[in-house]
């Protein structure tokens, strides 16, 4: 294992240079080496200013939850579209519950569309998904007693 690794580590090293060649002569440059200029030695060693790094790289983090929190919201909105399609019945005004529930949702989403403080936005989020949950485990649960009472009533006609 150590042999391996040690020949590993000889590879990258350039060759030795030939008795009476010109040191460096043609020798290849390999990315690990030095810089080039004083300028490059100094960008990459200098201490860059605090506010660019630190604005940069709360950027870059902003961002990246951006798109995490973007993509959890759409597969939210997702999944309560498929959710809907298990409320066929309709309401008191005769619409059917699942295009009550897709305009509430849409509705929400909207309002919340331009919210960028995170906590609220993660609140948001779980409050969706609790919902959903919630939606549909009442509805297997509704469709578990509808199904035990069938299965109950149809057991007493068979015996009597």
């Amino acid at each position: 294992m150590v042999a391996s690794s040690l020949s590993q580590a000889t590879r990258w090293l350039p060759p030795a240079p030939k008795v009476g060649a010109a040191v460096g002569a043609f020798h290849k440059r390999l990315l690990h080496e030095g810089p080039d200029t004083v300028e490059e030695l100094l960008d990459r060693h200098l201490v860059k200013e605090d506010k660019k790094a630190g604005s940069e790289e709360d950027e870059i983090a902003a961002r990246r939850r951006l798109t995490s929190t973007r993509r959890e919201a759409l597969s939210l909105y997702r999944d309560i579209l498929r959710a809907t399609r298990f409320f066929p019945w309709p309401d008191a005004r005769g619409v059917p519950w699942r295009d009550v529930l897709r305009e509430n949702a849409r509705r929400e989403f909207e309002e919340a569309r331009y919210e960028r403080d995170p906590e609220v936005i993660t609140r948001l989020l779980i409050g969706g998904r609790d919902a959903v949950h919630t939606a549909l485990d009442k509805l297997i649960e509704k469709h578990r007693k509808m199904a035990d009472e069938g299965e109950g009533g149809r057991g007493s006609q068979r015996i009597g």
